[in-house]
């Protein structure tokens, strides 16, 4: 379920957004967007915090306590109702459209009355928008493409918000008495990106205490449909929930039949059936006799059928029951294989923890090695300088080591600009043990141009990961226009690493692009890109797009000794020799 972190982040999020529409002060704005992401980011959950403890959030001054502490005593903020009221409900679905923003959706309803859409739509198709300041062939394009992600992501979840759910379900029914096993499915056990419902499954003798136990949820807002085998509910943040009881006999059938992929069932159902069984959800069976041979876990299963235990994070049919049966299965990484977090922040820049919070954190996670990496200053909004980055690096430096022997690499992220060069001079860059580079600007180049920003970029001989590298944001914006293919052999070739941003918005590279750049001999690096201390544990899903990609340990200098990890960084530039 949701965090109430998370429901007052959005709330902050959404009442910035109208300030913005409405023509307020943009630094009351930014101050809501900040005030946002701090308390989405706090550890604590805010609902146990008085008005003084909120206002040591860093961000949070009193009037935005005095709004957070009208939210969770009422569900609703009067400023906020307020603002609402002023804004037709069209403009406010608008907003919601990637690439738009709220002062160009206020322009369109005060010049045009658009407050749709349906109507944004017909109006661009009809070139009606062609005399309108600011909206030109071009943003108009990106516009449309906005619209086209908003439809396609439809009523799917993030990965994230996902888990959250399914993880607070699974640990309710777990308590209820009879439960043998209980766990999570289909798409969300594949670990996509985004999650159309989340399917749960339980072992056990009985099934009626648990459709009851489902429904009688706090989180259940309806129940769908109510069975013996299936029982489906509508949370209270709309997502559907289809639960399904299982015969204990029967939990490694249904578990590898209900997590899918679709495709991936069909071929082993036809190896199934070239060995005379049949396979479903409650086991693998003789055709001749319908004796079981195979029911109780995954492994015997997929042993049954001549093939190793598959990983869900494969399950998409990408060639994965080929690999199986050569014995070429990829051992692919896990987050145990994770020695160390290469981007990450502080609130020197943008992040919300200081340096001394982040490095602690990180050592309880068991780290070998930790980079702090805050913004460079051609991110003019985070105001670094030279010194403040200098004594940054003087303090991290006396932390080195104190945490459990973790070890401590400071580095910086740097911003790529329109030609492909980077923040601060070569001389100081060679202060930096390593550096990361990313686009945060001028998405919009056409391909040719973002093709060689981004090869200058690698063959920069300071740079060594290029981080979040498509910009995407998912279900907001489109990834920028670039040869990827000639990306990915400029990278292998200049020894640099790509990344792996386990940000849940992100997760950039995406799973596909990861197979791609493969087979171009890259290295990768999966990072959290971490904010705050929450961040850091984000780490997962950066691990499970890269088994997506099918990426090994070797694949991955994260998880390669220090030792190694620092002649990787020994990079020499565009020759990618070492």
């Amino acid at each position: 379920m949701a965090r109430p972190n998370d429901e007052v982040e959005a709330l902050l999020q959404e009442y910035a957004d109208l300030i913005a529409i409405t023509g307020g002060d943009a630094f009351k704005a930014r101050a809501y967007e900040k005030a946002a992401r701090a308390i989405g980011g706090h550890p604590a959950d805010i609902s146990h915090l008085d008005a003084g403890q909120l206002r040591d959030i860093p961000n949070v001054g009193r009037s935005i306590a005095e709004k957070v502490i009208e939210y969770l005593r009422t569900g609703t903020v009067t400023a906020v109702e307020e603002r609402r009221a002023k804004i037709p409900a069209g403009v406010r679905e608008l907003i919601t459209i990637p690439t738009l923003g709220p002062k160009r959706a206020m322009r369109l309803y005060e010049d045009l009355h658009i407050s749709s859409v349906s109507e944004l739509t017909a109006a661009i198709e009809a070139d009606a928008l062609h005399d309108l300041k600011g909206f030109g062939e071009k943003t108009q394009e990106n516009i449309l493409h906005g619209i086209t992600l908003m439809q396609q992501s439809g009523d799917r979840i993030p990965l994230h918000l996902a888990m959250d759910a399914a993880e607070g379900i699974v640990a309710e029914l777990s308590r209820v008495s009879g439960c043998r096993r209980c766990t999570y499915a289909g798409s969300l056990r594949r670990m996509r990106e985004t999650i159309g419902d989340i399917d749960v499954l339980v072992a056990a003798k009985r099934s009626a205490p648990f459709m009851e136990a489902l429904g009688a949820l706090p989180s259940t807002a309806e129940v769908i449909a109510h069975g013996e085998k299936k029982t489906s509910i509508r949370t209270t943040k709309g997502v559907q929930v289809d639960l399904r009881v299982l015969p204990p006999e029967s939990w490694g059938a249904g578990l590898q039949y209900f997590t899918g992929s679709k495709a991936h069932n069909i071929r082993t159902r036809t190896i199934a059936v070239r060995q005379g069984l049949k396979l479903s959800e409650y086991g693998l069976f003789e055709v001749d006799g319908g004796a079981s041979v195979a029911s109780r876990t995954e492994e015997e299963v997929y042993a049954r059928l001549g093939l190793p235990w598959i990983p869900p994070t494969l399950r998409e049919d990408r060639g994965e029951i080929q690999a199986a049966l050569r014995g070429e299965l990829p051992d692919v990484v896990t987050e145990h294989g994770i020695r160390g977090d290469l981007h990450t922040h502080t609130d020197l820049t943008d992040g919300l923890a200081p340096l001394e919070e982040m490095v602690a954190a990180a050592a309880e996670r068991g780290y070998a090695y930790y980079a702090v990496t805050d913004h460079a200053p051609n991110l003019y909004m985070q105001r670094m300088t030279d010194e403040k980055i200098l004594a940054q690096r003087e303090r991290l430096r006396e932390l080195d080591g104190r945490h459990h022997g973790m070890r401590l690499l400071h580095g910086t992220e740097l911003n790529i600009g329109p030609d492909g060069d980077v923040d601060w001079p070569e001389d100081f860059l060679d202060g930096f043990d390593i550096c990361v580079a990313a686009l945060h600007s001028h998405f919009d180049l056409d391909r040719g141009t973002m093709t060689r920003r981004l090869v200058r970029a690698c063959e920069n001989p300071h740079v060594h990961i290029i981080g979040h590298p498509t910009t995407r944001l998912i279900g907001k914006r489109p990834g920028v226009d670039a040869d990827w293919d000639e990306v990915f052999a400029a990278c292998a070739r200049t020894g640099t690493a790509l990344e792996i941003n386990a940000q849940p918005d992100r997760l950039d590279l995406c799973d596909e692009d990861i197979l791609r750049a493969k087979e171009h001999g890259t290295k990768f690096a999966v990072d959290t890109d971490a904010h705050s201390v929450l961040h850091l544990a984000h780490l997962r899903y950066g691990v499970a797009t890269a088994q997506r990609g099918w990426l090994t340990p070797e694949d991955i200098i994260n998880t390669w000794p220090l030792r190694r990890l620092r002649g990787f960084l020994r990079k020499t530039g565009g020759s990618g020799h070492r």
